[in-house]
């Protein structure tokens, strides 16, 4: 199954679903932890009949839910479906979703010596990095924690004058909080260093001008 762009994620219309580059993302207002429980409960019995597991992180007030395909690398009309069904699951519950205010994080390197410095950073972390690990396919500029709860780290190719900024954050964020994010940064300090590939990213910088982006799925094919 083929995976689906931003843009067809978006016009698929799911509501209280947020799309952060590489799954679904929602959050379950609970309030209890056994109301969280048992929608859980209930979002486990519609994976096993569906076939199709998403990530579920229970807590004390609400639910954190990610969906996404392993075996094809991204969001398909599988995530899209099981979305639908999660909705009207917490809907029956009495439980409102939301994703706008989630976001995730990715930590990139910037090196002109990618295949150098990867295989060091895929053993000190004990990630994966190779198509044959497990079932998620990782891009070759990329590693993976396999339990799928530590950032992914990504290689950019970058010039290798000096100085230069080796490690920065890359956070990605629903399109509709980027301009209030930007807002706040400012006001704390930071400056805008640039936008020219907005909407798909913004560069930002700390008053010592560390930099870091903020991402969305805007303008990119996939």
């Amino acid at each position: 199954m083929s995976t689906l762009t931003g843009q067809q994620i978006a016009d698929a219309g799911l509501t209280g679903w947020v799309f952060l580059g590489d799954a679904l993302y929602t959050r379950a207002a609970t309030g209890s932890f056994a109301t969280g429980l048992a929608l859980v409960d209930a979002i486990g019995a519609a994976a096993e009949a569906a076939n199709h597991h998403p990530d579920v992180d229970l807590r004390y007030p609400h639910v954190d839910i990610r969906l996404t395909s392993h075996d094809a690398g991204g969001v398909t009309e599988r995530d899209v479906s099981l979305a639908r069904t999660v909705a009207g699951l917490a809907r029956d519950a009495g439980v409102s979703l939301d994703g706008t205010g989630l976001s995730r994080l990715e930590l990139a390197l910037d090196t002109p010596a990618r295949d150098g410095v990867r295989p060091f950073w895929r053993e000190f972390l004990a990630y994966e990095g190779d198509a044959a690990d497990g079932d998620r396919p990782w891009a070759a500029d990329e590693l993976g924690d396999p339990m799928g709860r530590l950032p992914v780290v990504w290689f950019q190719a970058s010039g290798s004058e000096e100085p230069r900024q080796r490690w920065h954050l890359d956070v990605w964020v629903d399109p509709s909080q980027v301009q209030g994010r930007i807002d706040r940064a400012v006001a704390a300090g930071g400056r805008v260093v640039d936008d020219s590939e907005a909407p798909a990213f913004w560069v930002l910088a700390d008053t010592e001008g560390n930099r870091s982006c903020l991402c969305t799925w805007q303008e990119r094919t996939a």
